[in-house]
């Protein structure tokens, strides 16, 4: 006698975590462990070696190139990690530029665009209050100890920790800023897609997220110092509003500091937007395009030679 199972009358809760639910938390969770990890490292290089009598004195970084480095590759592992964390459920974009990007170029769905978008900011806001969390005492006394000026009783250089600003030899101006952020997300952008793109020299899918936060050391190392390299607009807007409840007042929104920077809060979302854009245009004109007429047009040829000599009479 066969047995008849009752239809079930609603999803449970596991399944209804299979579509855009699912992917949400996942790029919030990604992006938890990105900001977790990178805004972590720059608190150990700004705060809390200083305190911890690891260098010269309780206010001393940076001294050398050194110091960037360790930055740059913090930065690095949390990208890589954050993309092992998400990467299986929702691509693990992590990053609003990407997932514009993506929806401009790559048939990302459009519906999914703001989901992705809130998802990411609430993670590395989330990441942030982690951090801070974990480190407010060696940033508290990192203030206390340091006599510059002062917002809130916090110092800019605490502020390094979570969010980004512009070298002083921009004088305040918007372009120069604007447009470092805009050629370093246009170049992650890039790589990003070069490095996923099955039809190009892509790596094997489990060395990407390494690879991929190859990219982002690359660029920390060569465009960082001009304004922080946030090249994601959820990773300085969440921790940014994150400083401003905090206590780090005009820092923070609007981003300003008395002679040196004005409403700057901005700039590190608009420009890693249009970057981001226009780095994934490029890479279509100059590499996807063609590779796309190659594979329409059937095997393609060995790099760097022609059609006509690979054929059978060469």
């Amino acid at each position: 006698m066969a047995v008849e199972i009752p239809p079930l009358v609603k999803p449970s809760r596991l399944r209804r975590r299979g579509g855009l639910l699912g992917e949400c938390l996942a790029e919030f969770l990604g992006t938890f462990v990105l900001i977790s990890f990178g805004v972590g490292v720059v608190a150990m290089a700004v705060a809390a070696l200083p305190g911890s009598g690891r260098t010269a004195g309780p206010t001393t970084f940076f001294l050398g190139a050194g110091d960037w480095l360790l930055i740059t590759w913090g930065w690095a592992m949390a990208v890589v990690f954050g993309i092992y964390v998400a990467g299986g459920v929702s691509g693990a974009h992590l990053n609003p530029a990407v997932t514009l990007a993506f929806a401009v170029r790559r048939k990302f769905p459009w519906a999914r665009v703001l989901p992705y978008w809130a998802s990411q900011i609430v993670g590395a806001f989330a990441g942030a209050a982690l951090v801070y969390a974990v480190y407010h005492d060696a940033i508290n006394a990192f203030d206390d100890a340091s006599k510059g000026p002062k917002t809130g009783g916090h110092t800019l250089a605490s502020f390094s920790i979570f969010a980004t600003f512009p070298a002083p030899y921009f004088n305040g101006g918007i372009w120069g800023p604007l447009i470092d952020q805009i050629v370093g997300t246009a170049f992650l952008v890039m790589l990003i897609v070069a490095v996923v793109d099955l039809r190009n020299t892509a790596v094997k899918a489990n060395l990407g997220p390494l690879v991929i936060g190859f990219v982002v050391a690359a660029i920390g190392m060569s465009y960082g110092a001009n304004a922080g390299y946030a090249i994601n607009p959820a990773r300085d807007f969440g921790p940014r509003l994150f400083t401003w409840i905090a206590g780090w007042k005009d820092l923070a929104f609007p981003g300003s500091l008395s002679g040196s920077f004005s409403a700057y809060w901005w700039i590190p979302i608009v420009g890693p937007l249009v970057g981001g854009v226009i780095g994934v245009l490029l890479y279509d004109l100059f590499i996807g395009d063609v590779l796309h007429l190659r594979a329409k047009q059937g095997t393609p040829p060995e790099p760097g030679r022609t059609r006509e000599t690979t054929s059978d009479d060469e």
